[in-house]
């Protein structure tokens, strides 16, 4: 039977841990910060402030195996983030902003079978560029990112991409090379502008195997007391997984019955929306 990878961000070791009890299967140490305050600040988005020490932190806390680590864009000091990274127990490291086969070739080359390579596909180069990249030796797998990517493709929305099929182009292409891939974040059942259900149902639909659990799972709260007065964390994780393995058993008919059903809402939610504010407009 088919699974999902869930994917939870955090630095606090004890959310880790109840995490991870509660049946999360990676937890994720983001330390990207070059650009990102210019690409999101000016949105409605989590920008995490974690740092290296973090990694160490938490590694007594997750699973051997279950340890992602987001670094930086490829620059100067990929080499000796890379390094640092993994000599504090990164399992895998996942790369982003990149948008050419050389950058992931520098990059795989420089974790050198160390740590599970992921590529973390948000921009319009790594889009168009997919195929070749993932023929670099060492990649071991993908994550397609549509923050950053449907700002970059001037979307007003971030599910617009999966509307309009490019990111059905992208898993027909990871597909074929059997790479494991994942694609975006989801919210808990029941919440999000686009119902997790219908996302998950997208999830199988193109073969995804990751996803990451959106700020609905934890409210940016920073203790396990915090978290349980929220929600039944576990009772939330086993909504999302039954929803994917209802998909899973879903007929082809079916699923594309639901990814029509995501084209008509995404076109509902994105009229619906006020012209979006360029990156560094000073808010009235």
């Amino acid at each position: 039977m088919r699974s999902i990878k869930l994917l939870f961000i955090t630095n606090v070791p004890q959310v880790a841990s109840f995490a991870v009890e509660q049946g999360v299967d990676r937890i994720w140490v983001d330390l990207e910060i070059i650009g990102k305050q210019e690409r999101q600040g000016h949105l409605d988005s989590v920008i995490s402030r974690h740092v290296p020490a973090d990694v160490t932190r938490l590694r007594p806390h997750v699973p051997p195996g279950a340890l992602l680590v987001r670094i930086n864009p490829v620059h100067g000091g990929t080499a000796a983030e890379v390094d640092d990274a993994i000599a504090r127990g990164a399992d895998i490291l996942m790369l982003p902003m990149f948008t050419r086969p050389d950058e992931v070739d520098s990059f795989c080359r420089t974790v050198a079978g160390r740590a599970r390579a992921c590529l973390l596909v948000e921009t319009i180069g790594a889009m168009e560029s997919l195929h070749e990249c993932i023929r670099v030796a060492g990649v071991d797998e993908v994550h397609i990112g549509l923050n950053d990517l449907h700002l970059q493709l001037g979307c007003r929305f971030m599910f617009e991409p999966l509307a309009s099929g490019l990111v059905d182009q992208m898993a027909g292409i990871l597909n074929a090379a059997a790479v494991p891939f994942g694609i975006g974040g989801v919210a808990r059942v029941g919440e999000g502008h686009l119902p997790a259900q219908l996302l998950l149902a997208e999830h199988a639909r193109l073969g995804s195997q990751a996803v990451i659990l959106s700020r609905t799972f934890h409210r940016q709260a920073r203790s396990v007391d915090a978290i349980r007065a929220q929600m039944d964390f576990a009772g939330e994780i086993a909504k999302l997984r039954q929803a994917f393995a209802e998909h899973c058993a879903a007929s082809a008919q079916t699923l594309a019955a639901r990814h029509r059903e995501v084209i008509a809402i995404v076109a509902e939610i994105v009229a619906a929306l006020p012209p979006r504010r360029p990156a560094g407009e000073v808010r009235a």
